[in-house]
């Protein structure tokens, strides 16, 4: 097994099929992460992994773009096109965790449950971890062993994941944060910029950790912690990412 070749949903531990196989796949969203999304589909293409993407085009919300064609790829209209595509994968490129969320519970309300999981080729994966469908994992990421994350999560470009860590569903993890060993991060969870959380430190789910912030302790579910080392600095009433 290679860093390289990963299927919808991917655990190392399962076989995988010897022959390329090829999907057709759509992105929801058009915004810069979106289109970043679409970069890295297209370098596992170039890749030569045993899954490859054909990308149909762009669904988006916002009526004005329908019609339109962005990186010379159709926008198709909105999440409805997949009723009559449900062969069709999704990757969401929506860096927000709640509105991610509300699209992806929209989605398996519509039926579809076609996501991908795209793993980029220069991402360091180790062996012995779960990863679940629909998660990104963008370029020059590096983990270790023994790990989870879950479903939906973004783990965008230079991040570290280390040992027995535990990313649980719609988490975002932003450029270059570093998240040291044991450490487990609840559902949602929106991790800033070149944020670093220390061994064995736990996270809250629906918490947001401000960029340069340093989580040399456990932080609460529902709040926002910014500083070094990290400390709540507001409180929001639980459920209200919904």
């Amino acid at each position: 097994m290679t860093g390289r070749d990963h299927p919808p949903s991917y655990n190392p531990a399962m076989s995988q099929e010897s022959t390329t196989q090829s999907r057709r796949l759509a992105i929801i969203g058009t915004g810069g992460l979106a289109r970043e999304l679409h970069e890295l589909v297209e370098d596992i293409n170039a890749a030569g992994t045993t899954t490859t993407w054909e990308i149909a085009g762009w669904l988006d919300g916002n009526a004005a773009t329908h019609g339109t064609t962005v990186h010379d790829l159709p926008v198709l209209g909105d999440v409805d096109w997949l009723q009559a595509n449900p062969d069709v994968y999704v990757t969401v490129g929506i860096g927000a965790p709640p509105t991610r969320r509300r699209v992806v519970e929209r989605l398996r309300g519509l039926g579809h449950t076609r996501f991908a999981t795209l793993i980029h080729p220069t991402a360091v994966i180790g062996r012995r971890v779960e990863i679940g469908e629909g998660t990104v994992i963008c370029a020059n990421v590096t983990t270790t062993t023994d790990y989870r994350i879950g479903q939906h999560v973004l783990i965008n470009i230079m991040a570290t994941v280390a040992h027995d860590d535990d990313l649980h569903d719609f988490v975002t993890i932003a450029p270059s944060a570093v998240i040291s060993g044991n450490v487990t991060i609840g559902e949602g969870t929106d991790l800033g910029t070149n944020a670093t959380v220390n061994q064995g430190v736990e996270i809250g789910a629906w918490t947001i950790v401000g960029s340069g912030a340093v989580v040399t302790k456990s932080l609460p579910a529902n709040c926002t912690a910014v500083g070094a080392p990290a400390k709540p600095i507001k409180e929001r009433p639980e459920g209200w990412h919904l």
